[in-house]
This record gives structure tokens, C-alpha cells and sequence, in this order.
């Protein structure tokens, strides 16, 4: 049996707003949890009306505080927009808080725009071609200190909390492989390089303190329903928000729609079909053997699966669909 955890954007829908959505993320964290799902993550996005945690250490101790024995975590902190030292001190006080139960996924990309990205980086430019350098300085805090060490992240120093890279290219599976650290891959929306990546982390991954051997994860976008056509039915609204992403111009989470023909141009219908080629999408049945087809093909060690529903009780039942069919 391969583990399989939750990645939640913590979506805003038309009609509602982040407080709901918020409440919705712990709400969705808390039925996980009793349904088995190993890890849930939170991903940091930036300027996107539709995605409420952009403050992606807080929305995690929201999630942290309403559960008991989930992981939670970072799927990802996009660490050039940050110090690492600040990284360090938010979760290390989130491990202090919640022990044994925090995972701090990174990554390169700003997770929004350019001119976003610069207020966010205060002048900062080209900061994610320090990405290696900055990886290395954040477990540095979190080791043991040292004599005469001049910074300490505290809380954070000596605090074992599990660091993931993570990826839609082959540069994070290389560093992943040369630091020895886990590696998870975002095919739930860049599915290109997924194979190669997998394949250059195993064959150079190098032991470490952390790790001693290759551990892989992979992203995919799943949306379950009773039926074949009413789970299609259901993932038109994040293929909507897709294409909207793609325009530049994202918005909140649209209800879902009986074509998308009308409201898109066949090279965007091309794209969003491309983008979310690995998703799976359809009744209990036609889920299984798609989730079973990915994990032959990746042999990942993990799975984490994604869904953005527009309504609530549709996404509490598409995960619970998903977890049966994960378990059986």
C-alpha cells in the first residue's frame, strides 16, 4: 500500500470567501484524518483571489491545531520569497507547537507573477538562483548549534523537521538527489517531465542525515463522484480556473459547468488537457485504475492527490471516494 496524502489550496468560490475557505480546509483535514490520509499540505500562492493560503505557516497551524495525528505541511513554501532564517523560526515554532507532525515542502517557483513577485521579494532579483544555497543555509538552522554560532533560528535549532524538495522540472530533482533529500513531483499541473525527474533523483541520489534512500512523491489532480460524467461534471471548475490562470487573469473558484466549449477556445481546452493530462477523474472504479496505472508507471512512494471542487460536500465525498479506493 502506497501512503496517500492531501495537497489543498485552501480554494475560494464564487459566492464565499477565505474565512469559509479556511474553514473548509480544516474541516476537509479533519475528515482525512479519520479516513487515513497520511500528510496535508498547503501550498503558497500570491495574488490569486481564489486561493486563501498565501500565509501558508498560519493556514498550516490552523490545520495543525484542529487535528490530531495528521502530518501537515508545506506543499510548498516558495523559499525565494523568503529568508530562510524566517522559514526557520515558522516552523520550527510550528514543530514546537504540534511535534512530530510538521513537513516543510520547498520550492523555487514565486508561486504568482513578476510584478507580485517583486513586492514580495522587496527588490530582490533573480533570487531563485540562490535556491541551492538558500536550501543549505535552512538546514543549517535546524541543526544542532554549534560554538560560536553568531544566528540560531529559535525555536528551530536542532528541531527534526522533514524537508521536501519539490518540482515541476529537473533542476529540484537533481539538488533533491545531490542534498539527499525526499523529492515530490507537481504533476498535477506540469506533467512534461515527471518520468525523467524521477529517474535523474534515483540515479544520482546521494545518503544522507536525512535520508538514506530515494523517497519519491507525486502530485496528481483526482476528482471523484458516483459517476464517470458527474465527476467530469465536477472538475470543469478547476479546469475553468486553469484556463482563467492561463489568461492572466485568475479569479475565485467558478461553479462547474456542462461544457466548456462556450466559455474557452479550443487552444485553451488543448492546453488545460495538456496541463492535467495525469489527472484522474470519474466514478470509484475508473479512479482505482488510474491511481493503480500511475503508481505501476512512477513506482512513486507516495501519492499526494489534489481537487478543487466547488462545493463542499462534493470534495468531502470525492476524497472519501478516493481514500476508500486508495486503501482497497
Amino acid at each position: 500500500m502506497v501512503p496517500v496524502s492531501i495537497l489543498d489550496l485552501a480554494p475560494i468560490v464564487q459566492g464565499g470567501s477565505a474565512a469559509q475557505a479556511l474553514a473548509n480546509s480544516l474541516d476537509l483535514a479533519r475528515h482525512a484524518e479519520g479516513w487515513g490520509y497520511r500528510r496535508f499540505w498547503l501550498a503558497e500562492h500570491h495574488n490569486i483571489t481564489g486561493i486563501a493560503s498565501a500565509a501558508t505557516a498560519v493556514a498550516i497551524a490552523h490545520v495543525a491545531g484542529g487535528t490530531k495525528t495528521i502530518r501537515v505541511g508545506a506543499g510548498g513554501v516558495m523559499l525565494p520569497n523568503h529568508a530562510p532564517l524566517v522559514i526557520a523560526e515558522q516552523f520550527g515554532t510550528l514543530e514546537s507547537l504540534f511535534p512530530g507532525r510538521i513537513d516543510l515542502g520547498l520550492g523555487r517557483a514565486p508561486g504568482t507573477d513578476p510584478v507580485t513577485a517583486r513586492a514580495l521579494r522587496r527588490g530582490q532579483f533573480n533570487s531563485a538562483d540562490t535556491f541551492p544555497d538558500d536550501v543549505v543555509e535552512l538546514l543549517r538552522y535546524f541543526q544542532p548549534a554549534v560554538p560560536g554560532q553568531a544566528v540560531q533560528a529559535v525555536p528551530g535549532t536542532g528541531l527534526a523537521v522533514p524537508i521536501w524538495l519539490l518540482g515541476s522540472s529537473l533542476f529540484s530533482a537533481q539538488l533533491a538527489a545531490a542534498l539527499g533529500l525526499p523529492f515530490a513531483f507537481a504533476s498535477h499541473f506540469a506533467p512534461d517531465h515527471l518520468d525523467e525527474a524521477l529517474g535523474i533523483y534515483r540515479d544520482r541520489f546521494r545518503p544522507s542525515a536525512a535520508l538514506e534512500a530515494p523517497h519519491t512523491m507525486a502530485a496528481v489532480a483526482v476528482c471523484a463522484a458516483e459517476t464517470d460524467a458527474e465527476a467530469a461534471h465536477l472538475f470543469t471548475s478547476l479546469q475553468q480556473s486553469f484556463i482563467n490562470l492561463r489568461r492572466g487573469t485568475p479569479g475565485l473558484l467558478p461553479p462547474p459547468v456542462d461544457s466548456l466549449e462556450a466559455l474557452s477556445s479550443a487552444t485553451e481546452r488543448a492546453g488545460v488537457d495538456h496541463a492535467f493530462s495525469e489527472a484522474i477523474v470519474g466514478s470509484a472504479a475508473t479512479v482505482k485504475r488510474g491511481i493503480a496505472a500511475f503508481l505501476r508507471r512512477t513506482a512513486v512512494d507516495e501519492l499526494m492527490v489534489t481537487g478543487s471542487i466547488f462545493d463542499h460536500a462534493a470534495r468531502l465525498h470525492s476524497f472519501e471516494l478516493i481514500a476508500k479506493v486508495g486503501q482497497s
